[in-house]
């Protein structure tokens, strides 16, 4: 009877630890998507990041921002609208381009990594 009853805690016990370590890996490879996403589509302006120091954006009237100050307060669904439509669609400068070829899940998993730099 004990050694059932130990037999079914250590199963439980396997299929949560496989469970966590599932979820951790989903998280970790969404974050390397999102920070692919980030490197290809933003850092050129915004800088690895985010501080608005990248190569590209020196070039820029204005500078993009430091994305830290500039989203502070700022829900998800107002990042998404900007990254998805562009600056103009929030009344920011024209020169945050739109992307809107980008889906939803990777805007959201945009969204998520830009507010964690």
């Amino acid at each position: 009877m004990k050694v059932r009853n130990l037999l079914a805690k250590g199963i439980v016990l396997g299929a949560t630890v496989a469970t966590l370590t599932g979820i951790a890996t989903s998280y970790a490879w969404a974050d390397d998507a999102a920070k692919r996403i980030y490197d290809d589509t933003c850092a050129a302006c915004h800088g690895p990041s985010g501080k608005g120091d990248g190569p590209a954006g020196k070039a820029l009237t204005p500078a993009p921002p430091d994305l830290s100050a500039s989203l502070k307060g700022k829900d998800d669904a107002y990042i998404k609208k900007i990254i998805k439509e562009g600056g103009e669609a929030v009344g920011k400068s024209p020169t945050m381009p739109p992307n809107s070829d980008l889906t939803d899940d990777q805007i959201k998993s945009l969204v998520d990594y830009i507010k964690h730099l």
